[in-house]
This record gives C-alpha cells, sequence and structure tokens, in this order.
C-alpha cells in the first residue's frame, strides 16, 4: 500500500521518520562523545589546564595588591612626581605590621626585589623596627632605609600595584620598567635571556641538520635492503629506546671527556698530542653530540615509513632513460622523500627546543639551553612569573615555527608512516 504525498513517512511504530533519524543521530553522537570524553578530559587535565595556568602565571601580579592594600589605597591620586604624604608612609607601616605578624612578608619583599634590587633587605629590615618608630612615620622610614626617601620605590610600588603585569615577559626579553615607566634595556651584565633564546633556537637547528645528514642514508638502507637485514638495522635504530636517556647522556660524558676513552684514542694514534686533548663535554660540542644521539632515531623513523612507499622501479626507470645516479636521486628520488624530511625535521627541531637534562649534565655555562634557565627560575630563584613568561614565549616561538611551516611546506604533506 503506498502513501499519499501529503502524509509523512512513519516507522514501523508510528514514528515519523525525520524524527527517528535525529534520535539516532543524536544518540550516535551521544555514544561518540562518551566514547572520547575520557581521552578529552585528560587532555584538559594534562594539556589545556597546565597551559592556562602557565600563561595566567606570566602576568598574574597579586603580591602588592594583597600585602599593601592600605598603603595602594592611599597612594590613589598620587601625582607621581614628589614623595608622598604622611598618611601612605603610615598606611605602609600598617600593612608592614600586619605581614610581619602573619610572616607573609617574604613573596612581597621577593616580588619588589625583582623589579629593584635591595627591597627585600629593605622591607625585612624595616619590619624588624616597627616596634620601636612612632609618628611622624615619614621621617621614621626614610631614617630606617632610605629606600623609603626615593621616589622610585614609590612609582614601584604604585605601578606594581595592578594584579597584572608584564614585567615578567619584559624580564624575559631582558627590557625593564624604568622609574619613570619606560622600556628600557638591563644592564649589560644581566643580559642572558636573549641570548639564550638566540642559542637554542641555533643549536637546535644544528642538531636537526645533523640528524637529517646523518638519518637519511640510514633510512636509505632500512628501505632499500632485504628484509633480513633491515630488520635487525631497525633494531639498531631503536635500540636507544630501551635505554635510559640519563644512561646515554652520561655515557657521552666518559666518551667526550679530557680524559675519556676518544681523547684516548687520539693520543694512541697520534692525531693529538697528550698535553693537547680536545674539550668537548660541558659545552656547545657535548650538547650537540649528545642531543643528535639521542634525537637521530626521530628524524629516521618518518623517513623511513616515507622512502618504503617509494617503488624502486622509480630509480630504476630514471637510469634507463639515461640519468645518472646521482641525478636520478636529485630529480626523482629527494623530492619523494620530502615529507619524510618535514616530517623528522618539525619533530626534531621541537623536541630540541624542549629538552632539558642532557643540555644540563653535558652543556656547562656555554651549551644550556633556556629550559635549563626556566627549571632554574622554577627550582632556585622560586621566581614562577618570570618562569613562566619565559615558557609562553618559547610556546609563542614554536607556533610561529609551526604556522610558517605549514605555509611553506603545508602540514597535509608530513608522513609519519
Amino acid at each position: 500500500m503506498s502513501h499519499s504525498s501529503s502524509e509523512p513517512l512513519t516507522t514501523a511504530d508510528g514514528v515519523p521518520l525525520k524524527v527517528s533519524l535525529r534520535r539516532a543521530v543524536r544518540r550516535s553522537k551521544l555514544k561518540a562523545l562518551l566514547l572520547v570524553s575520557p581521552l578529552l578530559a585528560f587532555l584538559i587535565v594534562a594539556f589545556a589546564m597546565p597551559i592556562f595556568d602557565m600563561l595566567w602565571r606570566s602576568v598574574d601580579n597579586p603580591e602588592v595588591s594583597t600585602h599593601l592594600s592600605r598603603t595602594v589605597d592611599a597612594l590613589q591620586g598620587w601625582d607621581g612626581e614628589s614623595l608622598p604624604e604622611e598618611p601612605v608612609f603610615a598606611a605602609l607601616v600598617e600593612d608592614l605590621r600586619e605581614g610581619q605578624e602573619a610572616r607573609n612578608l617574604g613573596l612581597l619583599s621577593s616580588r619588589l626585589n625583582y623589579e629593584k634590587s635591595g627591597m627585600r633587605s629593605t622591607i625585612s629590615r624595616t619590619a624588624r623596627r616597627l616596634r620601636n618608630i612612632e609618628p611622624p612615620y615619614r621621617e621614621a622610614l626614610i631614617e630606617i632605609n632610605d629606600t623609603w626617601g626615593e621616589l622610585g620605590t614609590w612609582r614601584l610600588i604604585d605601578r606594581e600595584a595592578s594584579p597584572y603585569t608584564l614585567s615578567y615577559y619584559l624580564a624575559a626579553v631582558d627590557r625593564q620598567l624604568s622609574p619613570e615607566g619606560e622600556i628600557v634595556k638591563v644592564p649589560e651584565h644581566l643580559e642572558i635571556h636573549v641570548a639564550l633564546f638566540w642559542r637554542t633556537f641555533w643549536m637546535s637547528a644544528v642538531i636537526t641538520g645533523l640528524t637529517l645528514l646523518l638519518g637519511y642514508p640510514i633510512a636509505y638502507l632500512l628501505a632499500t635492503l632485504p628484509l633480513r637485514q633491515s630488520n635487525l638495522l631497525m633494531i639498531l635504530v631503536l635500540l636507544p629506546f630501551w635505554t635510559s636517556l640519563l644512561v646515554r647522556t652520561t655515557t657521552w660524558i666518559a666518551i667526550l671527556q679530557s680524559q675519556g676513552v676518544l681523547n684516548d684514542m687520539m693520543v694512541a694514534v697520534g692525531v693529538i698530542a697528550d698535553e693537547a686533548r680536545w674539550q668537548m663535554i660541558h659545552n656547545k660540542i657535548g650538547t650537540i653530540v649528545a642531543m643528535t644521539h639521542i634525537l637521530l632515531p626521530f628524524m629516521i623513523l618518518p623517513l623511513y615509513s616515507v622512502m618504503k612507499t617509494i617503488p624502486p622501479s622509480y630509480m630504476r626507470a630514471a637510469r634507463s632513460l639515461g640519468g645518472k645516479p646521482f641525478l636520478s636521486f636529485r630529480r626523482v628520488y629527494f623530492p619523494l622523500t620530502i615529507p619524510g624530511i618535514a616530517a623528522g625535521g618539525i619533530l626534531v627541531f621541537i623536541l630540541a627546543i624542549g629538552y632539558y637534562i642532557t643540555p644540563a649534565l653535558v652543556g656547562g655555562q656555554s651549551g644550556r639551553f633556556i629550559t635549563n634557565y626556566i627549571a632554574y627560575h622554577m627550582q632556585t630563584s622560586l621566581n614562577w612569573g618570570l618562569a613562566a613568561a619565559i615558557a609562553s614565549i618559547l610556546l609563542f616561538v614554536v607556533i610561529v615555527f609551526y604556522l610558517v611551516f605549514n605555509r611553506l611546506i603545508g602540514v597535509d604533506k608530513v608522513k609519519l608512516g
């Protein structure tokens, strides 16, 4: 029995077909969402939230507004051209007394000391002598420490009263705010972060180039050798993954040090004199050699996965048409491996930028990366805001590299298998 054109199609239980289809699609989407929800939750907790927290810490600035709340309120309307009046100094005394009793002046003094050297000792010395001072507080505080009589100190407090700051980002690129509020370079002996950024980038580029230079012929052998030999070679390539990173790094210390294996061999064969041994560890050489060894498999595997898909008949056809071996390789084989080169290159480069353990162990002072100073600010100086700002800049640079890579080569052309 046929339906008339005016009657909607229905299912066996009388539900309109469109409604039934919408319900089925909704159920399938809900099932898919439930299946991926554990992975989604993991990504949010382990990836998105740490990045958000890092970005937040890089601009968060609660110390002055929290621990000097009365002083900040009293500074409202201050012209910034002369020392504040007595009520501001009285408010400062009340804030310092409260902080001394609560024993929480450490955060405040550290925050101000990041911006102006000596503020930690100024605040601690003043807090210890608060019991003995009486009004007028302006003269009393300046007598305790003449830093309170400097206009720059009060401009600093007034500026850092904001709950958000760009000071950490300025410090991350070796800049600071002058007492007048202008962005200026830090003193030359304190310029370190920009040089570390450049060192990290160019050394990572060198490491990427070396892994490509060494990994390309290995991947070619893996792709062209008979199965039995290629499997054995693949085991050797994967063998470093079964060895501790710490063990591999410390092994290079034993090999490259002045009294190490490599220097002993060169002295034995007469390449160098015993008193002229090469220093190849705790410097840039040590970092480049060790990291090239560690990251080499990450270049070989993408190259191999692409080379394995290139039919050998292409090269035979090129030679049969009169192409010389090198010309055939350059015009036929090499262009087909560019997706593998791109995949391995971006993988090794991004991994190298973020490496920490290897530069810390074998890099010394000249071979350390910016990541080592992120760890320093997190663990030693406890300047988490600066560490977060440096890490944010590093993240931003990696994103820029990725976008440039996508524009020039295209992520859709990258092959990992």
